[in-house]
């Protein structure tokens, strides 16, 4: 079987010889201000159809039932959510609206000869921690530099990275739901041990008056011994 990087290395060799190019981020994406699609309420229900996102850890806010201003984006349309004060971003491949005004909508520019999702990887390689409370896109973000190699070497790594991908969710996944199982097994001898029935609690009483009777009749022989 040839290995993932034994493949990529040969492709690299075979279409670009001399080097890989580079290009800042701001050379291969454009972006679009969240402005029209602000949400309007938080009074959010998960029966609500339209999720509300955030580009930071929490993701989805909550889902809405307005239908006006909403974000289409698809599997076939996707775009990058990016937090223009923490830097952090998110995939979408699905409609949606947006709570913070200080986020941006990012997609390839028309005339960028670049894969979106290799994009989007190489954007995960990026180390950078915002030090301030700026916006950082325009000022900062959008000047860093990513390699560019040709079309059928980013198809490659995407098909890794993606594979890499699934099988994580997958790990994560089964690990939830071992969780579960452990967190269920655990409430259930949790009840067990700790439960008792009134026969027990009315037994275990007229055991402790037993050996209370017992101790006293045992007393009372030792005092008539002793005299």
């Amino acid at each position: 079987m040839t290995k993932p990087m034994n493949k990529i290395e040969k492709l690299i060799d075979k279409f670009c010889p001399k080097g890989i190019e580079f290009k800042e981020l701001g050379e291969v994406l454009d972006y679009e201000q969240p402005t029209n699609y602000l949400v309007q309420s938080t009074e959010y229900d998960d029966d609500f159809v339209t999720p509300v996102l955030t580009a930071g850890q929490s993701f989805i806010l909550g889902y809405t039932d307005e239908n006006d201003g909403i974000y289409k984006a698809s599997k076939e349309n996707p775009t990058i959510i990016f937090d223009d004060f923490t830097t952090s971003f998110h995939w979408v491949d699905f409609d949606f609206k947006v709570k913070s005004s200080a986020m941006k909508m990012l997609r390839p520019e028309k005339s960028a000869d670049v894969i979106f999702k290799f994009i989007y990887y190489a954007m995960k390689c990026i180390e950078y921690s915002p030090q301030d409370h700026a916006r950082h896109w325009i000022s900062k973000y959008s000047k860093f530099k990513i390699p560019i190699p040709p079309l059928p070497v980013q198809e490659e790594i995407v098909r890794i990275l993606d594979k890499f991908t699934e099988l994580e969710a997958e790990l994560e996944a089964e690990l939830e739901a071992e969780l579960e199982a452990r967190k269920k097994q655990y409430e259930y001898y949790r009840t067990e041990l700790l439960t008792f029935n009134e026969t027990d609690r009315q037994t275990d009483r007229q055991t402790d008056r037993q050996t209370d009777r017992q101790s006293k009749m045992g007393n009372t022989r030792r005092n008539r011994e002793d005299c």
